[in-house]
């Protein structure tokens, strides 16, 4: 058995989700957030487990590199709901420099009749929350936090985490028939 430890995660290389249609998808990623189609694979096998499945994936590119990819299955279907999960939770958060370029953001969107949430201070961050063409919930967020908050953040997350889960492991214990 190996305790080595984990190969450094070097940062995200793309999300990936369902779109209903890949032309919107691209419209509403290239031609209104700015974000480059740069890779498109249009297959009929899906690779990894060779199901019968005939696809494009569409990846669009963010300055750092990463990406965020649709797959369009064509059948005019986007990926439904979690029937569990409140809207606001499932999410992708992308990152933008300046309080400025988030105004930006913002004002563009509207222009182009998308409903914005916000410019929501969560302290660390603001945000402006919007759904895409797909239903997937899209933040754009601003860091905001000193470097010195951000670590006290971090000293604290562990020890915040534990207390959460002692406090819900009570509750659910609490809960539960005798």
């Amino acid at each position: 058995m190996s305790h080595s430890s984990p190969a450094p995660v070097l940062g995200l290389h793309h999300f990936a989700w369902r779109c209903r249609d890949a032309e919107q998808t691209r419209h509403f990623y290239e031609d209104i957030l700015g974000l480059p189609l740069v890779h498109v694979i249009r297959l009929d096998r899906v690779p990894s487990t060779g199901e019968y499945c005939p696809y494009v994936h569409v990846f669009f590119e963010m300055a750092d590199g990463s990406n965020i990819a649709f797959f369009d299955l064509g059948d005019a279907t986007a990926a439904l709901p979690s029937p569990n999960t409140p809207s606001w939770v499932n999410h992708i958060a992308l990152r933008l420099e300046t309080l400025e370029q988030l105004e930006a953001m913002k004002a563009r969107l509207i222009e182009h009749g998308i409903d914005v949430l916000g410019v929501t201070d969560h302290h660390f961050v603001r945000s402006i929350y919007f759904f895409d063409p797909n239903g997937l919930r899209v933040e754009l967020t601003v860091p905001v936090a000193p470097v010195e908050e951000l670590a006290g953040y971090r000293m604290r997350a562990r020890p915040a985490l534990d207390a959460w889960t002692a406090e819900k492991d009570k509750a659910v214990s609490e809960t539960r028939p005798a």
